[in-house]
């Protein structure tokens, strides 16, 4: 059986959530635990990198995350991002792979 690419990219990205929700939890684990911590950096990192959705609900079903700052700005910041992506890609898909393809050519 062969996955079309749009079913293939989103279950990626439910995986990939699924996995950030999994290194929160393991970060909340490791603050109850005392001990070795996920730098928030890597926390926003994998964040930025398409698991936004997966950190939101482990900050908010954890606990985990909610009252420090900038981290929670900076989280929704990255939410935000992603929110005007998923839109521009659905409203306008021809000028967001058009985007892309400039900002890849600029990398």
């Amino acid at each position: 059986m062969e996955l079309s690419i749009p079913l293939t990219l989103f279950i990626l990205y439910l995986l990939l959530n699924v996995i950030v929700f999994c290194v929160y939890w393991w970060d909340k684990q490791a603050a109850i635990d005392g001990t070795w911590r996920i730098s928030e950096r890597t926390l926003l990192s994998v964040a930025f990198i398409g698991g936004s959705l997966g950190a939101v609900a482990a900050q908010q079903m954890l606990r985990h995350k909610t009252r420090k700052e900038p981290f929670r700005t900076l989280l929704m910041i990255i939410v935000a991002l992603h929110t005007l992506g998923a839109a521009s890609w659905l409203l306008a898909p021809d000028l967001t792979r058009r985007v892309i393809a400039v900002i890849a050519g600029a990398i």
